[in-house]
């Protein structure tokens, strides 16, 4: 179920700089969307288990807003929307609250495949991370990473309850 795409490879064997999965969710894009595209929620789908916590009332409606979260270890993110496109993309850039964005990118498509089905996509990009002390974490960051977060979702999604609030 998962891909990784390699459009951009540093070097021979290195890893690549934009990494994906995909999955069929049986649940309205909208539906999903709505747990994307609200920070508080996020927390309960990372599958990088880095997330603590995110105010509520940040929800994302636009490309140029700003959300953030307590990371696990304490830190607070900001996060600056880049793409947005209501039901269909999203993508933000994070950063430690009060400095530049190191050049790293999260994102997410969601294709309608039906009424109740979406094949969502999760991507992260670091092919404009220049900072060899970020670096490490970034290849750690893997297409079974980003699978997790794409389990997490779909079991919410297609759970009783399910899901905006």
């Amino acid at each position: 179920m998962s891909t990784s795409d390699a459009p951009q490879l540093a070097s021979e064997g290195a890893a690549p700089r934009i990494v994906t999965a995909s999955r069929e969710i049986a649940a309205p894009a909208a539906e999903i969307f709505e747990l994307i595209a609200d920070p508080a929620r996020q927390v309960e789908w990372d599958g990088n288990d880095n997330l603590g916590a995110a105010d509520h009332g940040q929800r994302v409606r636009a490309a140029g807003d700003v959300f953030t979260m307590t990371l696990t270890k304490g830190s607070v993110r900001e996060n600056r929307v880049v793409d947005f496109e209501e039901g269909r993309r999203i993508a933000w850039r994070p950063a430690p609250q009060g400095a530049s964005e190191p050049g790293h990118q999260w994102g997410w498509k969601l294709e309608p495949l039906g009424a109740q089905s979406t094949r969502v996509t999760h991507i992260y990009d670091w092919s404009d991370l220049h900072d060899p002390a970020r670096e490490e974490k970034a290849r750690a960051t893997t297409a079974q990473n980003l699978q997790a977060s794409l389990d997490r979702l779909a079991a919410l999604a297609e759970g009783p309850g399910t899901p905006a609030q």
